[in-house]
């Protein structure tokens, strides 16, 4: 089975349900949240940390990369999604369809790398 790498950057509450699935799962969206979005690599997940989850008091000021994998066959069902410059590539998960996407995780989700604002507090 050939599996594809995605990332996703996230802020200190959904890292905290994140953890409590065991890092199996994504946790379901907000009501205002039509998507889920995992990104295609870790240069703009890192720029979306680093860049807005650190200055947003919502993401806890705080910004994580996180990277898991699904099969490409899987992943092949939704179109990629470019927002922007070259880097920003998302794939647009409906809400509904998160569950399934979450079945399709191979492995654990783990955190590549963090970064704090200057108001982040422990």
């Amino acid at each position: 089975m050939n599996l594809v790498k995605l990332y996703r950057p996230v802020g200190e509450k959904e890292l905290g349900l994140i953890r409590k699935s065991g890092f199996a799962k994504f946790p379901p969206r907000l009501e205002w949240q039509p998507i889920f979005y995992p990104v295609l690599n870790e240069a703009y997940a890192s720029q979306i940390a680093l860049e807005w989850n650190t200055r947003d008091a919502f993401s806890g000021f705080a910004g994580h990369v996180l990277c898991f994998q699904v099969p490409e066959d899987y992943f092949l069902q939704f179109p990629i999604q470019n927002v922007g410059g070259n880097i920003h590539e998302e794939l647009w998960i409906p809400v509904e369809e998160l569950e399934n996407f979450n079945n399709h995780i191979v492995g654990k989700i783990e955190i590549i790398t963090s970064y704090y604002g200057e108001e982040y507090e422990k």
